[in-house]
């Protein structure tokens, strides 16, 4: 039983999350021209909350089992208001309308992500309140400073005439020889950590279930491959451990549990660039009363 308590949603679990860039940019800033995120004091590399939970949501949806219950609610290029009024008509037309109770319990049972991360629905239309999900996460920070750099791409061909070489301008026809020049932000490697935590007394109220569990940690692990971008260069999913408690308030601190898990650079390493360059460790031993630990892996 011990190896199925990360799938039970009646109990509390904190867990790490680590993944890595290589030659990519993990989380562009967008107040600093998409700049990879950094701690201005430490130059440590930040990846968002947000950021990370909209992989989850694009592999749910992508993956797309029991799409009854696992539908995304926030979709790109899609209306919020629109999205709750197609379930609002649909529910109304037998059961009537519903009060901000009822609303929600629709929304939870169709949607993934608002019951897993709740969601802000009180809107003047379809209002449907508030909904605290059971998953929370924190920003995902890299171990060692990052390197942030700007490499210089040009594309070869040319929007329209209007573009044309200087060079080129008293003919219409001749060919172009370069076209728009634009840059690129990487880092040439970063590993992060991030932090998350799953509330069993949030997941009752929304009808969270060890099914949603299953898809939460198949997410974490493989959502980087269907993530692909040539601007976030090569991301994976190291380690994912779960701490699990017997306790539905928890058997032991969140931080204590997190501090079992050192990652360091290895001694003769001057400028980490891939995995193999770090030591990551789970301490095992005398784990507190009612908590145990598991890694889950690709």
């Amino acid at each position: 039983m011990a190896a199925q308590n990360h799938l039970d949603a009646a109990k509390r679990h904190d867990f790490v999350l680590i993944f890595d860039v290589q030659d990519g940019n993990p989380n562009g800033d967008p107040d600093a021209g998409n700049q990879p995120r950094l701690d201005p004091e430490t130059m440590q590399g930040i990846v968002t909350d947000v950021s990370l939970k909209r992989k989850v949501r694009d592999y749910v949806d992508l993956k797309g089992n029991d799409d009854s219950r696992n539908k995304i609610y926030v979709q790109r290029e899609s209306y919020l208001t629109e999205t709750r009024g197609r379930v609002f008509a649909e529910q109304s037309a037998s059961k009537g309308a519903p009060n901000t109770s009822q609303a929600q319990k629709w929304l939870c049972e169709q949607f993934y992500d608002i019951r897993m991360f709740g969601a802000v629905m009180g809107m003047k239309e379809n209002n449907a309140g508030q909904v605290r999900g059971p998953v929370q996460m924190t920003f995902a920070r890299s171990i060692d400073p990052i390197l942030p750099m700007d490499s210089t791409i040009t594309r070869v061909a040319l929007e329209n005439r209007k573009e044309k070489d200087r060079e080129n301008t008293d003919d219409e026809l001749a060919a172009p020889t370069h076209g728009t020049m634009g840059r690129k932000s990487t880092i040439p490697y970063g590993l992060y950590r991030g932090y998350g935590f799953f509330n069993p007394h949030f997941a009752e109220r929304t009808g969270a279930n060890s099914d949603d569990l299953v898809l939460l940690w198949e997410a974490l692990v493989n959502m980087w491959d269907q993530d692909r971008s040539s601007s976030r260069g090569l991301m994976a999913c190291r380690k994912l451990y779960v701490f699990s408690h017997e306790s539905k308030l928890g058997n032991a601190p969140a931080h204590r549990l997190f501090e079992r898990v050192n990652i360091h650079r290895k001694d003769d390493i001057a400028a980490p660039r891939t995995f193999s360059d770090y030591v990551v460790e789970l301490d095992e031993d005398n784990l507190p009363s009612g908590v145990t630990a598991l890694s889950i892996e690709d």
